[in-house]
């Protein structure tokens, strides 16, 4: 087991647990990712991902266990959503991370304006770094789409490759992939992996969580299996093929359901 409090982990969640009532939700949970690692997350809807992500990301607070985010423990008691960004922990959900009808450079600095002495939005500096973000951090190249575009006028995959370049732009030590590519076009999918790619270049964590197998396996170093609650394996990619890795998911399912109704 990694030292506790070790600086070369983003995360370490050690004995993490969470019930509702008499409801045991996650289920001694010990969980690390590394300072330049991508960990995929998988199981099936309910398995927990949820609210594992929600105690993260300081939405709910856990039961019992400890939690360390870059070698920082975590007070889990007042551990909040505020304090969760603080510690460099960003979300990019699946299509809600982003304001439609707001033009692209509001979209970076929402909830963390830039401003003049006077107290007022420092709008030329504010688009000169989003225009930055968009050409220097994930290499955003859409014809015909600058600052001053609207969020609608992008595609599903663009969008949010403008969510990973904002929470890249504010230093996250790790960002949370909600299943980033969900009904998105094969076209769309790529453009996402390939900004994934550029959060692993730019030396920051992930926690890559999907149902589409292939997407992660595409990009991520570790595969983390979460079921009922609790975690039942953690897969090296070095060490396993995607036909391996599916058909492993698949015989778990299975003897799973063959336990279930014996």
């Amino acid at each position: 087991m990694a030292d506790q409090g070790s600086p070369e982990y983003a995360l370490q969640m050690i004995g993490i647990e969470k019930y509702f009532g008499l409801v045991c939700a996650l289920k001694n949970i010990h969980l690390t990712v590394g300072r330049n690692e991508i960990v995929g997350l998988i199981g099936d809807n309910g398995a927990g991902k949820s609210t594992l992500v929600k105690i993260l990301t300081g939405v709910y607070r856990p039961t019992s266990g400890e939690l360390y985010i870059a070698g920082q423990k975590v007070n889990t008691r007042t551990y909040n959503v505020k304090q969760a960004r603080k510690y460099g922990i960003e979300t990019v959900y699946q299509d809600k991370s982003l304001g439609e009808k707001q033009v692209l450079w509001r979209n970076f600095f929402v909830g963390r304006q830039i401003t003049n002495r006077l107290g007022f939005i420092n709008v030329k500096e504010e688009k000169r770094i989003a225009q930055q973000i968009m050409l220097e951090t994930i290499g955003f190249r859409g014809r015909g789409i600058t600052v001053d575009s609207r969020v609608s006028k992008l595609s599903g995959g663009e969008r949010q490759g403008v969510a990973i370049g904002r929470a890249m732009h504010f230093e996250a030590e790790l960002i949370v992939l909600d299943e980033p590519t969900v009904a998105l076009s094969l076209k769309e999918v790529q453009k996402v992996i390939n900004f994934v790619h550029k959060i692993k270049e730019g030396g920051k964590a992930c926690i890559y969580i999907s149902h589409a197998i292939q997407d992660v396996y595409e990009v991520a170093d570790r595969f983390v299996v979460l079921d009922r609650g609790e975690i039942v394996a953690s897969i090296d990619k070095q060490n396993t093929s995607l036909k391996e890795l599916d058909e492993f998911l698949l015989e778990f399912a299975y003897g799973r359901r063959d336990r279930r109704e014996s």
